[in-house]
């Protein structure tokens, strides 16, 4: 039996619409100018204590970064993540790096390894467990590494990528992050305000887990 035109409408459109589900994002990415989200959400750090961006915050600046142990783009831009992160903390900014991956995806994820990674890279800042990956839906995060920098008005100067070359640090011509970072510290405006994030996609949580 054929089926009817309308049935077959229907038919179409529920196939557009899940087309659509899967490939529009989640939530809309901060505009330039937005002011932080998500800032009262307790994250539990490394070193077992539980932060908010709120509290993180610095009135001269804060940095944010989403990253992971896992993503082969997040280990090679970690050295450089930790450099600009510890000399953002030196000048007075407040910083954050965030894991909002899913252990269950990849257990290099775990909490256990963050505390390694953190060590290793002598990180002088917090890396907390983004444990509902709802952070990284709030900025509307999707990759990682992917950078956030605001200004000592909590307002988004820039967000992407670190810099022009993952793969060779000598080679690095634009230092977007970097550029950005020195910018807010100095109090001037950001040349660069806008990259193209670059990295593995975030393997978001469904609901809150434990590490």
């Amino acid at each position: 039996m054929t089926p009817s035109i309308s049935h077959q409408l229907r038919q179409l459109a529920t196939a557009a619409f899940t087309l659509i589900a899967l490939v529009a994002p989640a939530h809309a990415q901060l505009a330039m100018g937005d002011a932080m989200p998500a800032s009262d959400v307790k994250m539990k750090n490394v070193n077992g204590k539980e932060l908010t961006l709120a509290s993180l915050a610095s009135t001269q600046g804060t940095v944010v970064v989403f990253t992971c142990n896992a993503c082969p783009w997040a280990k090679m831009w970690q050295s450089r993540v930790a450099e600009i992160g510890n000399a953002a903390a030196a000048a007075g900014l407040g910083v954050v790096a965030i894991n909002s991956n899913d252990p269950a995806v990849n257990a290099e994820d775990s909490y256990v390894e963050m505390k390694k990674r953190a060590k290793d890279l002598k990180f002088g800042f917090p890396y907390v467990v983004d444990a509902t990956s709802d952070i990284a839906r709030a900025f509307g995060a999707t990759r990682t590494p992917e950078a956030f920098v605001f200004d000592a008005e909590g307002k988004l100067v820039y967000h992407g990528t670190v810099d022009d070359s993952p793969r060779d640090a000598a080679a690095v011509k634009d230092a977007w992050l970097k550029d950005a970072v020195a910018a807010v510290a100095a109090g001037k405006i950001v040349s660069v305000t806008e990259t193209k994030a670059m990295g593995c996609s975030i393997k978001f949580r469904g609901k809150a887990t434990k590490s």
